[in-house]
């Protein structure tokens, strides 16, 4: 199985770096092959919604590293994102990604509908945040960040078969029990 990690934590010893470690590390221990990818290393051109993308199926900005970001998820067969959460949504770096790779994640029906382009490919989403438990929850910070990367996936055709989200990550660092929960999600994706 390919797997890719998407890491949108500018931070790289962060809470988001240490679970997505621990899902690497669990992946490649059963046999995955495994692409980690830091968001905030990457060269990416802001789109300027042209929309030609949808029918040239590319996209007519000069090569970056959105291109071959798209050309590496259309390969694997698992994607998990760790976004932190800004302001109740995805790091701004992770969204102009997804803005400039609309046509690797979807083409338009005939009616003008988004049609899925990764129908079957599974994904785990991970999120954290500094707000306590559970406001995070019920204020839709961690969770309005889960949301968004939903909605992407969704009509991308991926389908979540993990979400781990931490609030008050401030107060209360990552621990054991959060590293196993990121485990046994790596798990759920490998299961035949």
């Amino acid at each position: 199985m390919n797997i890719l990690i998407l890491n949108a934590s500018p931070r790289s010893n962060g809470s988001i770096c240490a679970m997505l470690n621990a899902m690497e590390k669990e992946a490649v221990q059963q046999g995955a092959h495994v692409d980690t990818i830091r968001v905030a290393d990457l060269q990416v051109k802001a789109c300027t919604g042209c929309m030609a993308c949808r029918t040239r199926r590319d996209c007519v900005l000069p090569l970056d590293d959105a291109q071959r970001i798209a050309e590496i998820i259309k390969a694997c067969d698992a994607l998990i994102i760790g976004a932190p959460c800004y302001w109740g949504n995805m790091p701004g770096q992770l969204k102009v990604l997804f803005d400039r790779m609309v046509y690797a994640l979807i083409e338009d029906n005939p009616h003008g509908f988004p049609k899925p382009l990764h129908k079957g490919k599974q994904a785990i989403l991970v999120s954290t945040c500094t707000t306590p438990y559970p406001f995070n929850i019920l204020f839709n910070q961690s969770r309005g960040t889960i949301k968004a990367l939903k909605a992407v996936l969704k009509w991308s055709g991926f389908r979540v078969k993990a979400v781990i989200e931490r609030g008050s990550i401030k107060e209360k660092p990552v621990d054991s029990k959060d590293l196993t929960r990121c485990r046994k999600a790596v798990q759920k994706i490998l299961q035949k």
